[in-house]
């Protein structure tokens, strides 16, 4: 009988529109190859941009929050393996799992840390240097303590884990670094498939406009970035692509400023191979950036801040440059654009992170190892997390007892 994973997801996965879609769907790449009979399913609405995954081999069902029948489910399928997409889900399904289904490991996907984005976010929005009292958010609080509920939670950035261990002190055994996945690039291959630089123009950057991040990230580029590239690249132009952007994104195309919102891209990797340079002046966020692998998978160099490349290069040189300072970072940009050699030389560093910190092969057996110790020691990996036991016994307590007075009053408001 195959062994079932169950997902619990935030969203419905949505490769090609974010970094989180398509590291869902590495993940879920990996069961499959396992054997294992995968269940995905979320209480979102479907998305356009929705990936089909009954043609990957995965099922799919709805679910609802702060109902009952989510209990009958997950009883029946009983699964072997519960993974939960952020700690949202964890929140509102955990105690629900762990009541009907006790023996199935409990794995948190986080995607990235959001309580170290938010307090990020907090401090450029205060206008002013981050400090020790960010970490303790409320957010944060939720955040650590699904952590600790959790056999395992995978962690995308290694920055997050040495935060997880020395700021909040969790036990590195409930945690697991596992950044992107990509098949390797072989470089004999990379002329056929790749634009050299002659045959490429304009600069780019791509991201979902839901992703506060990013929507940040093209206001710096209009207000701050673009008017000093423009001015000395007369032919130049920037090209903004993202799904899902509002009429306030809409509202910043000027094609006299040569600054042009396009939307969606049907493929990143195509679109982004058709530009020189990739723009990302990311001032706050957690996790690793999607949007700068992409631009190594497309050989695109790059310019990015600091929190955009954090923890994506391990010792490798960055494919273009890191500035913080918008004027350097302008003039970074035009270097590259204009440098034949640079960009060339940048492109070749892209390939280097690609094949070494982002190798498939390697990265995945890293998990399946991870899981394997997780699956034949989870009573003494339960039995050494005692803080997560009792956050298991109160914390939940409390949650199912919210949800129950919940369905009870959606029941009320029924029937009236």
């Amino acid at each position: 009988m195959k062994q079932k994973l169950l997902v619990i997801g935030y969203v419905w996965p949505e490769p090609r529109s974010s970094a989180a879609g398509s590291r869902m769907m590495q993940l879920l790449e990996i069961f499959l190859k396992q054997d294992y009979q995968v269940i995905f399913s979320s209480p979102a609405l479907q998305g356009e941009h929705m990936l089909n995954l009954q043609s990957c081999g995965i099922e799919q069902k709805g679910i609802e929050l702060n109902n009952s029948s989510f209990d009958e489910f997950v009883k029946e399928l009983n699964p072997d393996i519960v993974l939960f997409d952020r700690f949202m889900m964890e929140e509102q399904f955990s105690w629900r799992v762990e009541q009907q289904c006790p023996n199935a490991i409990r794995i948190l996907e986080t995607v990235d840390l959001h309580c170290l984005r938010i307090a990020r976010q907090q401090v450029i929005k205060e206008k002013r240097e981050f400090n020790n009292d960010d970490y303790l958010s409320d957010v944060a609080l939720r955040e650590i303590a699904s952590i600790l509920r959790c056999d395992l939670s995978l962690m995308i950035s290694d920055i997050e884990v040495e935060i997880l261990k020395n700021i909040y002190h969790v036990n590195e055994e409930l945690l697991l670094h596992l950044p992107f996945m990509f098949d390797s690039i072989k470089k004999t291959e990379t002329n056929k498939r790749w634009p050299d630089f002659k045959s490429r123009q304009h600069f780019v950057t791509i991201g979902n406009f839901r992703h506060e991040p990013n929507w940040d990230s093209v206001l710096q580029l209009k207000n701050k970035i673009w008017p000093a590239i423009s001015t000395r690249l007369k032919n130049a132009e920037l090209h903004i692509y993202g799904s899902y952007p509002p009429k306030k994104a809409q509202q910043l195309h000027n094609t006299k400023d040569r600054f042009l919102i396009k939307g969606w891209a049907e493929d990143a990797l195509e679109t982004l191979a058709q530009y020189r340079v990739c723009l990302a002046p990311i001032r706050f966020g957690a996790g690793i950036k999607g949007k700068l692998a992409d631009a190594m998978l497309s050989g695109t160099p790059s310019v990015t801040t600091s929190i955009g490349a954090e923890a994506m290069y391990d010792k490798y040189e960055w494919p273009g440059f890191i500035k913080d300072d918008f004027d350097k970072f302008s003039n970074a940009a035009i270097d590259v654009y204009d440098n034949k050699l640079l960009w060339e030389l940048s492109q070749e560093n892209g390939i280097s992170i690609v094949n070494n910190v982002y190798n498939k092969d390697k990265n995945e057996q890293v998990f399946l190892d991870k899981l394997n110790f997780v699956i034949n020691n989870l009573i003494s990996i339960r039995k050494n997390n005692f803080t997560g036991m009792m956050l298991n016994y109160h914390t939940m307590k409390s949650s199912k007892y919210m949800s129950q007075w919940i369905e009870e009053k959606n029941k009320s408001g029924v029937n009236k």
